[in-house]
């Protein structure tokens, strides 16, 4: 019998060991994903067997340095395992999915995910958005002006005179050079008509600030709308007409409006607006006091002095104004009985809206 080569021999039993090896490999890994109960023990196994470290992925690598009969071999093995095994763990997939779906469980991962959570509008905003959609579509513009203000603009220009009490350090905000933090948005109105001519229908939404306790009723920053109508033949009718279809409006349902006199440096004569309580419908309730009436702003004619200080000549031209607080229209609409809740920051109030 012829004796066979060292080196020969040393091949074969290589070749031998590899084969054994891999249907050892086989084997096991066949057991290990009978045995698997999840997604993720499945998911572990691949990557045991093959993944980039696997043996056989290691195996199929090392083939180049194997001889050319031994390379056939030994590769055409490694793919076979590695197809069954990619085989038998797709196999385990669809039968954790069909156990999945026979529980009532399954779902379709093509569907589009949950959105996440986003933020939305302050009821402040809402407020706004609706009030100038409002009054825009009865023919007004939006205009803003600057928060810090001059005396001029803030008082002088609006009849106010020099010793008046609203220019106390009490209510107003002084800044440097005599300048302030606006306490209304009417010095917007003086602005407004030097640059333009009547006639005119504006609303001017913006913040102003005042020197004064806080209280659930009463807060240093405000949110103040003011309105404005010039024209030829402008009267307290005018006025009552358009105000009412506001609050009507507003809030989508029938409101009695009543005018009352006051007294405004800036109009004359001067009223304040009350609405029919929007909680108890008039009847008399805690909101407003029992008395059925909830004071909702300030206004009057445009006083002489305001339109010449503006440039407009008061024997040619009348006009109408109103400065309405936005906080507190957002208390009535959406119940809110503290007015600091407005500008807490506190989520739990404002995801309510």
């Amino acid at each position: 019998m012829a004796e066979i080569n060292p080196s020969t021999q040393l091949r074969v039993d290589a070749e031998r060991n590899r084969s054994i090896n891999l249907k050892s490999l086989k084997n096991q890994v066949k057991e290990e994903i009978e045995k698997a109960e999840n997604l993720k023990e499945l998911n572990e196994i691949f990557k045991k067997y093959l993944g980039k470290e696997s043996q056989i992925t290691q195996i199929l690598r090392s083939l180049e340095k194997l001889p050319k009969a031994e390379r056939a071999k030994i590769g055409k093995e490694a793919n076979e395992i590695k197809k069954f095994l990619e085989e038998k763990i797709e196999e385990k997939k669809s039968s954790f999915a069909k156990t999945t779906e026979d529980r009532g469980e399954w779902f379709d991962i093509t569907a589009p995910g949950k959105k996440p959570a986003i933020g939305h509008l302050h009821p402040l905003t809402l407020v706004r958005r609706k009030v100038e959609e409002i009054f825009q579509s009865m023919g007004f513009s939006v205009v803003e002006g600057p928060d810090a203000e001059s005396e001029w603009y803030s008082f002088d220009a609006l009849n106010i005179a020099k010793d008046h009490p609203a220019r106390d350090m009490w209510d107003t905000f002084y800044l440097k050079e005599r300048r302030l933090l606006r306490p209304h948005t009417t010095p917007v109105d003086v602005r407004y008509m030097e640059k333009n001519n009547p006639p005119l229908r504006i609303i001017i939404p913006g913040n102003v600030y005042r020197h004064e306790a806080t209280d659930p009723s009463h807060e240093f920053q405000l949110f103040q709308v003011d309105g404005l109508m010039v024209d030829k033949n402008i009267s307290v009718a005018n006025f009552k007409a358009t105000v009412g279809e506001f609050f009507q409006k507003f809030f989508g349902k029938p409101i009695n409006l009543r005018l009352r006199p006051d007294y405004f440096p800036f109009t004359e004569p001067s009223f304040d607006i009350s609405i029919s309580c929007v909680v108890c419908a008039g009847l008399g309730c805690s909101t407003c006091k029992n008395s059925g009436w909830l004071e909702m702003a300030g206004a009057g004619m445009v006083h002489p002095n305001v339109f010449k200080n503006s440039g407009l000549n008061p024997k040619e031209w009348q006009g109408w104004a109103f400065g309405l607080g936005l906080d507190r229209l957002a208390m009535m609409k959406y119940k809110i009985n503290d007015i600091r809740l407005l500008r807490s920051g506190d989520l739990r109030f404002l995801n309510q809206f």
